[in-house]
């Protein structure tokens, strides 16, 4: 016998349901929002319970009829043979779905048309169904739409995207259909045929992992789960079911004695949610195939235990829920892409977002884009082949493509440039000449160490000449993943004292403009310029001066990547003369578990990240540097699962702490009067109390590395005897900055 069916699915998926309902032997197909009606026996029914991967439910449409009025849904569904259907002394559920006029309530429906199922078969038998809200003999689909009720025996029971593996879940977890149907967009049917893997490096419970594994080796979705909603249903066929099932088990038999399954990994930050995905891998039997492991995004590249040379990345990346999310979200995304194009050319590669804005941060370019709904929620699959032709290029690399008039057109710039340079040189005043060449003489100094360690951001003048009294660093960096390093400069002009006439300050300010474009064979726009005053309050966190070239830029340090602010704020974001406090903190670093507190941007928490910490906490005041701290840990491709951040006064987090750490970093301010303290901090007369705490936060066999920048501090070793401390302030005093020793005080303390 043959019958009409309705498969429904989540919107997007209707083209994909279509064509494997097609494969699995359906006729007389019609597409329509959320669904499609297909025709077929019984056993087609079965086989599409079973085997689909994209189908929510199947449901057997019994009929279609007027709905105007409370009575008409009553007579409508009591005159249907619901005896052929479910036993009197068996359970029944109800899902009503839409309203009318004359039914505005879906409970309300549901009552009804449970009434008039009821006062049929009672008035066939004598006796009545009772109601279950799980596990029923018989579930019943209502659909009322433009007053026009479709009544339906639900074939599935619950939703066939319960595959009956997944007991554990992690954030906001894909639908299992969805992730399948998000897999067959991606190509990954053909990709497994020909041996490539598929890796995802933000597997969550491992739902992508466990879908593409049903797939490659042919395991029916169904097969897995407890009940269908038609095994209780009077015209049941439990042979034909048997023998479907049985069949099922053979495939999967054979499709996991393949010796040729492709590999399939998933990396997570976060630990709690791998142990999800291990648990239900084991649960969906697949645990001799796939492999989850704790890795962070910036460890992601291609697994060396076997040749891959072809396969796809597939994951679906966060895309910000919460407000401030975003900018760090921006720069995770292009650190992905940047391990992609980096790690993975000749792959293939798949993002699923709810923010397809956020795709653009990859530098690639994609193939194709399909459009889906994640619940309610419009989002996208972007698709792409990693190879050079999809990487989007800096319009300075597009400049780099020079025919033989090109070549000529670049030898008329680089004539320019001399003759620009020249001009600057005519123009230096004596003066600019005099601090030109003092430039000049410390940089060649310099050239030989920085380039033996590898070091990009430096302090190139630091008042040498009483007279141009400034520090002037310089930083090489990035303003995109995939761009050439440009040399930025950053000059703070110390205050001049009262008794310096204000005209010749301003003047000798003025040479310093003209002296370090020249010698740095920069423009202007490449160039901060600030004067330090001691602040107060939030002040110092305030914009100082609107960038002509973008907020952010990312320099080197080590393995890091760190970003860079010279514009808006008095700090950059990294303070370059703790560089060897960092180097320091990374060595120690491997499997410790690392406190930074009055952390700033992070930076060194970063360091210990990358180097292998256990874990980090990081706790400062200010919501600015914590965002920042954000974007370092997102450009490293770190999470915050595993590096924490902590908006709160250090000295009350003290307070409150119960954790021990191996090892703790306490780089204080030398003075802060912050609102958000209830107290003033002043270091030299704190600094015993706030050591105390710390060393209470303290591994018996760990380091507390203290650090300050206030040159006239002096230790109060005498109320310290308790613990052992190491002067190591020489050994963090990097060439750059031996002209000024006293730039900071570093100790060593241990219990």
């Amino acid at each position: 016998m043959t019958y009409q069916f309705f498969a429904t699915c989540p919107k997007s998926l209707e083209g994909l349901l279509f064509q494997e309902l097609t494969d699995l032997g359906a006729t007389d197909l019609r597409e329509t929002v959320a669904g499609v009606y297909f025709s077929g026996d019984i056993r087609l029914a079965y086989k599409v319970n079973l085997w689909s991967r994209l189908a929510n439910k199947i449901l057997l449409p019994l009929d279609t009829f007027p709905v105007s009025s409370q009575e008409e849904l009553y007579e409508g569904v009591r005159k249907l043979p619901w005896q052929e259907h479910i036993s009197p002394s068996g359970s029944l559920l109800i899902d009503f779905v839409g309203s009318n006029d004359a039914i505005r309530n879906t409970q309300f429906g549901a009552m009804k048309i449970k009434d008039a199922i009821v006062d049929c078969l009672r008035d066939f038998s004598g006796s009545r169904p009772s109601i279950a809200k799980r596990d029923p003999d018989l579930r019943v689909n209502a659909r009322l739409s433009k007053n026009n009720l479709i009544i339906s025996i639900d074939l599935s029971g619950d939703s066939l995207h319960r595959r009956g593996y997944r007991l554990k879940q992690g954030i906001a977890p894909l639908k299992e259909n969805l992730a399948a149907g998000i897999l067959l967009r991606a190509g990954w049917p053909q990709i497994a045929k020909e041996g490539g893997a598929l890796l995802d490096p933000m597997c969550g419970s491992g739902t992508f992992l466990i879908e593409a594994a049903l797939i490659a080796a042919d395991i029916a979705p169904g097969l897995a789960r407890a009940s269908f909603g038609f095994e209780r249903w009077l015209n049941h066929q439990n042979d034909i079911w048997l023998e479907l099932r049985d069949e099922a088990h053979q495939r999967k038999k054979l499709g996991l004695a393949n010796m040729h399954l492709p590999e399939i990994r998933g990396y997570d930050a976060d630990l709690s949610v791998i142990r999800a995905a291990e648990e239900n891998i084991v649960t969906a039997e697949l645990d001799h195939w796939l492999r989850v492991s704790r890795k962070e995004v910036g460890e992601f590249k291609k697994p060396t235990h076997k040749q891959l040379n072809s396969g796809l990345i597939l994951t679906n990346p966060p895309y910000g829920e919460r407000l401030g999310d975003i900018e760090s979200l921006k720069i995770l995304y292009a650190h992905l892409g940047e391990r992609l194009r980096n790690e993975f050319q000749g792959w293939q590669a798949a993002i699923f977002t709810g923010n397809p804005e956020l795709g653009k941060q990859m530098g690639l370019r994609a193939d194709k884009k399909y459009k889906f709904f994640n619940g309610t929620i419009a989002s996208e699959l972007l698709t792409f082949s990693i190879d050079q032709d999809a990487f989007v290029k800096s319009r300075v690399e597009q400049d780099e493509r020079f025919s033989v008039d090109d070549n000529k057109r670049q030898a008329a710039e680089e004539k320019v440039k001399e003759a620009i340079q020249q001009e600057r040189e005519q123009a230096l005043t004596p003066g600019a000449q005099m601090l030109a060449n003092r430039l000049l003489k410390n940089k060649k100094q310099l050239d030989k160490w920085l380039k033996a360690n590898q070091i990009s951001c430096y302090r190139l003048y630091d008042a040498d000449m009483p007279e141009y009294s400034a520090a002037i660093d310089v930083y090489v960096g990035q303003t995109q993943p995939g761009q050439p390093e440009t040399i930025y400069a950053h000059v703070q002009e110390y205050a001049a004292p009262k008794s310096v006439d204000e005209e010749k300050a301003a003047a000798r300010f003025q040479e310093i403009t003209l002296a370090v474009p020249y010698v740095l064979n920069i423009p202007q726009s490449q160039i901060s310029y600030k004067q330090r005053r001691r602040n107060k309050g939030k002040t110092q966190y305030e914009k100082v001066q609107e960038t002509p070239t973008g907020d952010l830029f990312s320099v080197h340090e080590g393995i890091s990547k760190l970003h860079i602010n010279l514009w808006q704020y008095l700090d950059t974001g990294l303070f370059l003369d703790h560089r060897p406090v960092r180097k320091l903190i990374a060595e120690q670093a491997k499997d410790k578990r690392f406190l930074n507190l009055f952390c700033y941007t992070a930076s060194a928490s970063v360091h210990a990240a990358m180097n292998a910490a256990r874990y980090t906490v990081s706790v400062d005041m200010s919501n600015t540097y914590l965002n920042w701290a954000k974007k370092n840990f997102a450009l490293n491709g770190l999470s915050e699962s595993k590096n924490r951040l902590v908006q709160m006064d250090c000295l009350q987090w003290l307070e409150e702490n119960d954790q021990l750490f191996d090892l703790i970093l306490l780089d204080p301010p030398s003075f802060s009067n912050s609102k958000r303290m209830d107290d003033v901090l002043d270091i030299q007369r704190d600094h015993v109390d706030l050591i105390h705490k710390s060393m209470r936060a303290l591994d018996e066999k760990g380091i507390l590395i203290f650090s300050n920048n206030l040159r006239s501090f002096e230790l109060d070793a005498a109320a310290l005897t308790a613990y052992n401390i190491d002067n190591i302030s020489a050994k963090t005093i990097d060439e750059d900055f031996k002209r000024n020793s006293k730039i900071h005080q570093c100790w060593i303390i241990r219990h």
